[in-house]
């Protein structure tokens, strides 16, 4: 016959906490990968400078940026991220939380989001990739460019509505600045079904691995081909879909350095429908990258918006590696 368990039972605590989150932590989470990975302790000691030396230490910058890089990886509200860390061993002690210590509330990482800024998350990213390049896991031989949606608010009625009291025959592009919330957001289109209202997070994908390499943001009015110099990589061969069949835009990239592998329009004189068909056969993996990418904006404002993708950019980077480097050997290319 059973009796009912003890619902508490006493421990003699004789191991340190190191030994204890060893013990509960798994030896091939994720979090454990990633610090095998990225040294954070030096990646982040010029983000230190922008705290001051007087007053009191407060929680140390790595610890942040560690909370802030969780928070992108599982997709968490500032309130979640508090509860996380304070219920989530293995977030925890990836942030360097002890088992007894204070630990942040919400309103920490907003603050700590504005003190870093977009910036010295663009460098973050750069360091990041530069890591991941000496293990080689990025090829510089194929890129793949292209542009996606960031959806700052799906409706914008009540704002049509002021627009049309104060004497607007309606809201558009040009007038929208005036009523949106985000004063520089705009409506984009893809297709006549496909209209937003927002940004677009223009990108370069290395298509070794599927690893983002550089991150542009604008007005989700601004056509593809005008960013595809700002994230074009300095050499390789560069895959582009129609929307980037410009012919100013060709010879910029090709005075980069770069060949040019866009697919053409069919008005385009010089339209290869075999080889087009090959590029598309090409580029299709990659495409996923793009499509797995979050569509909505957290915050508002452009350069809000671009440290979003930045971190959004830095989590899929290490995702990706993560699974490559503990899967299968890499030869070092540093």
């Amino acid at each position: 016959m059973q009796t009912p368990a003890e619902k508490t039972s006493k421990m003699l605590l004789v191991n340190t906490e190191e030994e204890l989150f060893n013990m509960i932590i798994d030896a091939n989470h994720p979090f454990r990968k990633i610090n095998e990975i990225v040294d954070f302790g030096a990646l982040v000691e010029p983000m230190r400078a922008c705290y001051s030396t007087l007053g009191n230490k407060g929680i140390d910058v790595e610890r942040g940026v560690k909370a802030l890089l969780i928070q992108f990886w599982e997709n968490y509200s500032d309130r979640e991220m508090e509860k996380a860390i304070k219920e989530n061993l293995a977030v925890r002690w990836f942030c360097g939380f002890g088992l007894t210590e204070s630990l942040p509330d919400h309103s920490y990482f907003g603050k700590l989001r504005k003190r870093i800024g977009t910036k010295r998350t663009a460098d973050l990213f750069k360091k990041i990739n530069d890591i991941l390049e000496a293990k080689g896991l990025f090829g510089n031989v194929f890129a793949f460019i292209d542009a996606s949606s960031i959806i700052t608010k799906s409706a914008l009625w009540d704002e049509r509505d002021k627009a049309v009291e104060d004497g607007e025959k309606k809201l558009n592009n040009s007038n929208v600045a005036k009523y949106a919330a985000d004063d520089e957001a705009r409506w984009g289109a893809k297709s006549k079904n496909k209209i937003w209202f927002g940004y677009k997070r223009h990108e370069a994908v290395d298509m070794r691995h599927g690893l983002v390499s550089k991150v542009a943001v604008t007005p989700a009015n601004v056509p593809d081909f005008k960013m595809a110099e700002n994230v074009c990589p300095k050499q390789g061969a560069v895959f582009m879909d129609k929307g980037y069949d410009v012919k100013k835009i060709e010879d910029l990239l090709k005075a980069k350095g770069v060949h040019v592998a866009t697919i053409n329009k069919d008005n385009n004189p010089s339209k290869n429908r075999d080889l087009d068909c090959w590029r598309t056969s090409i580029r299709m993996p990659f495409e996923s990258s793009f499509s797995k990418l979050e569509k909505k904006a957290r915050y508002r404002s452009l350069v809000k918006t671009l440290y979003q993708c930045f971190m959004e950019a830095i989590v899929h980077n290490l995702k990706k590696a993560t699974r490559i480097l503990f899967s299968e050997p890499l030869v070092s290319v540093a």
